[in-house]
């Protein structure tokens, strides 16, 4: 059997009480965690044109584009759009050893079958279960280093295909094809690797490999037909590891980690050093003449600009995240808003940033994403390294922590009691219908 025969047997032979209670209450954290995403990337400038495009070419149907007054789409419109609005501001999970962001991809693609097929919170949990599982495994059996970009829009699409697929009742026929299909049509990407123009919409690819992932379904319902053996060579895939302890391990969504900043996971250790160093040394903004950050290789490959000229670009910029935290906080990053843009002391601050690799440092990555931080200052010179960033599964963040920062991304648009009902909503998925999520997820945000 082919690999995606093998993934596509596992997948179709998956009952939700498979699931453990852990399992399923770390799946509803991704929940809540994604929706307050794209809750607070609903208004960006490419949610919006991915909204209106999406109303444009695909057929209306019975699933909900998120916070707006979009009529509802069919399951691969309303998913574009949906992810589209959960990535755009780099507050979505993601994992280590896929190298990407798996949440933005899958649960969009899950709630939007879910709505077609009428199904169950449980139902939706196992969904997004089994998506994670599928992409993750893909994306971590690729060699890292021979990549030119680790973009997520590369792999994401087999798990959104596998958790339509589940959600369908798709054959074990349908299934591999449906993963075969999506694998080749998903965007290549390359570009995101060698231009130097990281401030676009573009960004990882996501939506419309999610998009591509669930068009593949209905393909291979239809007969169409894809190369089976798309995970079976090993120049491009390592077979064994995407199968290994397929069942017996615990499942890749219950490694995830959690976003405490809205910028590219690669800065996230600096932040949390020089963060640590201010507080540690009480110092602020104005005293620091320089810092040098030494890190792995892959982080100084980002655009790293001192003066970005969107917030996609701020995203990629180790030199501007770290002297946006120095002047306003790290609630100035929970979401990076254009009014941060050309801040005279921000950008100077960012142009005395200095960055390095680290061998030791690089030597740990994709595994780790660790970065060491030096604040030079006329009191002396102070250091910090953080070698597991907030939100880590070595260093995680609270179901408390989770829910804040739910509320904090939509205060915009939800009041306190909206906040305190979707929180229990999601909570109580896997006992119930969806038909109180979706009533949330209807109602265009305020204010």
């Amino acid at each position: 059997m082919y690999v995606t025969e093998i993934l596509a047997e596992y997948i179709c032979r998956f009952r939700s009480e498979d699931l453990t209670v852990r399992t399923g209450q770390m799946a509803k954290s991704c929940v809540l965690d994604l929706l307050g995403a794209a809750a607070a990337g609903n208004n960006s400038g490419s949610a919006s044109a991915m909204r209106r495009t999406a109303s444009s070419l695909f057929a209306p149907g019975n699933s909900s584009v998120w916070f707006s007054q979009t009529v509802p789409l069919n399951s691969a419109g309303a998913a574009l759009a949906n992810s589209c609005a959960a990535s755009a501001l780099d507050l979505d999970d993601g994992h280590r050893a896929a190298g990407g962001h798996p949440g933005a991809a899958i649960i969009p693609a899950a709630v939007a079958e879910a709505q077609q097929t009428k199904a169950t919170g449980r139902d939706l949990l196992t969904a997004i279960v089994l998506g994670y599982e599928v992409a993750v495994r893909v994306a971590a059996a690729r060699d890292f280093a021979a990549l030119d970009t680790l973009s997520t829009g590369r792999w994401c699409s087999y798990g959104t295909a596998a958790a339509g697929a589940w959600l369908r009742k798709l054959s074990e026929s349908q299934t591999a094809q449906a993963m075969a299909i999506a694998g080749v049509q998903s965007p290549g990407l390359s570009a995101a690797g060698y231009s130097s123009v990281m401030g676009n919409h573009v960004k990882e690819g996501i939506p419309w490999s999610t998009m591509t992932g669930l068009v593949a379904l209905q393909l291979a319902e239809q007969g169409f037909s894809g190369p089976l053996d798309i995970l079976d060579h090993p120049s491009y895939y390592d077979s064994q590891k995407v199968l290994a302890g397929l069942g017996t391990l615990e499942f890749a969504l219950e490694t995830v980690y959690f976003k405490p900043y809205s910028c590219c996971r690669w800065i996230h250790s600096a932040l949390d050093a020089l963060l640590q160093i201010m507080d540690r040394h009480g110092l602020d903004a104005q005293q620091i003449d320089q810092m040098v950050v030494s890190t792995f290789g892959r982080a100084l490959r980002l655009n790293n600009y001192a003066d970005p000229d969107s917030v996609e670009s701020a995203q990629y910029s180790i030199p501007f995240c770290l002297a946006v935290a120095a002047f306003h906080g790290e609630d100035a990053l929970i979401p990076l808003e254009d009014r941060l843009l050309h801040q005279q002391e921000v950008v100077e601050l960012a142009k005395r940033v200095e960055l390095q690799v680290d061998p030791e440092l690089d030597e740990v990555f994709p595994a780790r994403v660790p970065a060491r931080v030096r604040v030079e200052t006329a009191r002396g010179n102070f250091q910090a390294i953080v070698e597991n960033p907030r939100g880590d599964p070595a260093n995680p963040l609270s179901p408390e922590d989770l829910q804040n920062k739910l509320c904090r991304l939509t205060k915009q648009g939800f009041s306190k009691t909206e906040q305190q009902r979707l929180i229990r909503i999601v909570e109580d998925l896997d006992g119930s219908d969806l038909d109180s999520l979706f009533e949330v997820l209807n109602k265009p945000l305020s204010g």
